[in-house]
């Protein structure tokens, strides 16, 4: 309830100085206006007038908005979101390192070095558990255990080292061996939860875009004719961008968003022509 309050306090604020600014202009006599008529072309086809469109004129552009919410949501990036994984240490410092947390695909493979293999206890696993018939016909079972480390630290580390450095060069001989190793992450990988954040991050961002481009900066709104023309009159002089927020112009396979500024002078009427070159262009799989 406090939040809706808020918001209406806000879209009250907003609307009173949009009014006082509309009201000085049209009293001075320095009022402007826009005249916009908007058409869409389709990949193949003839242009088409926007019909019945809500064109929303902002005292802000939409791209500058959407940085104003991004920087004070508190979004998590990927290095927090690496950090907070329950895996070993040298996995979330691979990862920052190379900005990779999908652990699948021949991307990874090619990403993938001897140094890493055995270095990450997780990817060191993953590979003997694949080549471990290879393994032991070529390389001798590590003679070091766990509790070596405790009663004889120096022994541990010589014998660890040198297991090692024969694994290295039998990967760096073998490089065919990491073919197919992602699927030993398969319930490891935190790619796809990484991608299921990222959408509904983007989902809160663009409500909140919405949200606070119509209680903060909007000037007006108009609805376009039959002919895909509308207008916005009795403007104080100034800098203002036209959008149709969340609603696209569609056209063909085409989604089409304005963010388009125009400077409005005094005492003038401006007319401008809003289509596919001056529209941001979403296709329609890229939306799905």
């Amino acid at each position: 309830m406090r939040i809706l309050r808020l918001v209406a306090i806000a879209c009250i604020v907003s609307a009173s100085l949009t009014l006082s600014a509309r009201c000085w202009a049209a009293q001075s006599g320095a009022a402007g206006s826009i005249e916009i008529t908007a058409h869409v072309r389709p990949s193949e086809g003839q242009p088409e007038p926007v019909r019945g469109m809500t064109f929303y004129l902002l005292s802000r552009s939409l791209s500058d908005i959407r940085k104003e919410v991004e920087n004070t949501e508190g979004l998590v990036d990927l290095d927090h979101f690496i950090t907070e994984l329950e895996v070993s240490a040298e996995l979330k410092e691979w990862m920052k390192k190379h900005r990779r947390i999908d652990l699948a695909g021949s991307d990874f493979i090619k990403d993938l070095m001897p140094d890493d293999v055995v270095s990450v206890p997780e990817f060191l696993t993953a590979y003997s558990s694949q080549n471990g018939a290879a393994l032991h016909a070529v390389i001798p079972e590590p003679k070091y255990k766990k509790g070596d480390e405790q009663k004889n630290p120096e022994k541990y580390k010589l014998q660890r080292e040198q297991y090692r450095q024969a694994l290295r060069h039998y990967i760096e001989a073998n490089l065919d061996s990491l073919q197919g190793l992602d699927a030993e992450f398969r319930e490891l990988n935190p790619y796809p939860r990484w991608t299921q954040l990222q959408w509904g991050q983007q989902r809160h961002i663009e409500q909140r875009v919405m949200q606070v481009a119509q209680t903060h900066y909007l000037v007006a709104t108009a609805l376009t004719n039959l002919s895909g023309r509308a207008a916005f009159d009795d403007l104080a002089p100034g800098e203002y961008w036209i959008s149709n927020l969340d609603t696209p112009a569609l056209a063909g396979d085409l989604r089409l968003h304005w963010d388009f500024g125009i400077a409005v002078p005094p005492a003038k009427n401006t007319r401008i022509e809003l289509s596919n070159l001056n529209a941001l262009e979403t296709s329609e799989q890229n939306t799905r």
